[in-house]
């Protein structure tokens, strides 16, 4: 579980990697997952999130309040 954005729940995507000689091996593609600290001003505290690029412009779009009141709302706990 450790490439898993908590925000998209963008996981790795399994394929093939294909060789010139078209032999082909197993391989997986995973998100890029970055982890990043963000204020939370209503609670006077920080939290620590593991999120894709597309789930921090997520939280540049919406807020960290929204998102955060969103995680919460589907059970996470931060």
């Amino acid at each position: 579980m450790s490439a898993h954005c908590q925000v998209t729940g963008r996981r790795p995507g399994f394929g093939h990697a294909v060789s010139h000689s078209h032999r082909r091996t197993r391989r997986r593609w995973d998100p890029n997952i970055q982890r990043k600290t963000y204020y939370l001003p209503s609670e006077g505290r920080r939290i620590t999130l593991r999120l894709s690029t597309k789930g921090i412009k997520i939280i540049d779009r919406d807020g960290i309040e929204s998102v955060v009141a969103r995680l919460r709302r589907e059970g996470h706990k931060l």
